[in-house]
């Protein structure tokens, strides 16, 4: 993983990020369980790192359940999950959130950098949202930061958050948009930024052949013939 979030580190002995032996309990939400094993291995080394995984989950149902039964610090919620996505989760968890003693947080991780995936999980109460292009030092940072309070965001991602909440005025609704489903929403945007099939089925963890499944879905959809077209029509809506 890559450098994707601005977050202020401080160097620690004995490699503990927090500087002071502190723990930081977390779950981790992400419909892929290869991510979400690579994820365990690389921040959930607890003497290192300070954070112990302590459940995980594939669906919204799952992702309450244990989030419910373990009440950990942090969650690390990804946005497109099978039940209704991270904003169904953060809706179930209000409660929880809300608590006055031991809150539990929400930290996104997604593929997705949309604008719109953005400000829904944090209109829906996420203290802040990453990409998977994060490094794993950062996103143990990130984690520690959160559960402290703090609201952590990419400095491309923060500028969605502050042009959406400095204004009144409600997103315009894209009926052709809102006929795609979240994962042929992120294959369009893919595909748009001239990614090739096999790239994106290695970014999204899915096959080739789901892939082009998902553009074909999308050309219906949409009513359109081509991959250049579908480029075009992206880059329009300002979605790559």
């Amino acid at each position: 993983m890559s450098e994707g979030v601005h977050a202020e580190s401080t160097p620690a002995a004995s490699g503990d990020p927090a500087g002071d032996g502190r723990r930081v309990r977390v779950v981790l939400v992400d419909d892929h369980r290869m991510f979400r094993t690579g994820v365990q291995a690389e921040i959930g080394r607890t003497e290192e790192t300070g954070v112990e995984v302590v459940g995980e989950a594939a669906d919204v149902d799952q992702a309450i359940t244990v989030i419910t039964a373990t009440r950990p610090e942090v969650v690390l919620l990804d946005v497109h999950l099978p039940g209704g996505g991270g904003v169904e989760v953060l809706r179930r968890s209000a409660p929880m959130m809300a608590a006055a003693e031991n809150p539990v947080r929400f930290l996104a991780l997604s593929v997705s950098d949309a604008a719109e995936d953005v400000i829904g999980v944090i209109r829906g109460g996420a203290r802040g949202y990453v990409t998977k292009t994060i490094t794993g030092t950062d996103l143990v940072n990130s984690i520690f930061r959160v559960q402290e309070g703090d609201a952590v965001f990419s400095p491309r991602l923060a500028g969605f958050v502050l042009d959406a909440f400095a204004s009144t005025d409600a997103p315009p609704v894209d009926e052709d948009l809102d006929r795609l489903t979240q994962r042929e929403r992120e294959v369009l945007r893919l595909i748009a930024r001239g990614y090739a099939y096999k790239e994106i089925a290695k970014q999204l963890f899915i096959s080739v052949k789901t892939v082009e499944s998902h553009v074909s879905a999308v050309l219906r959809k949409l009513q359109l013939s081509n991959r250049h077209e579908l480029t075009r029509w992206a880059t329009a809506r300002r979605l790559v």
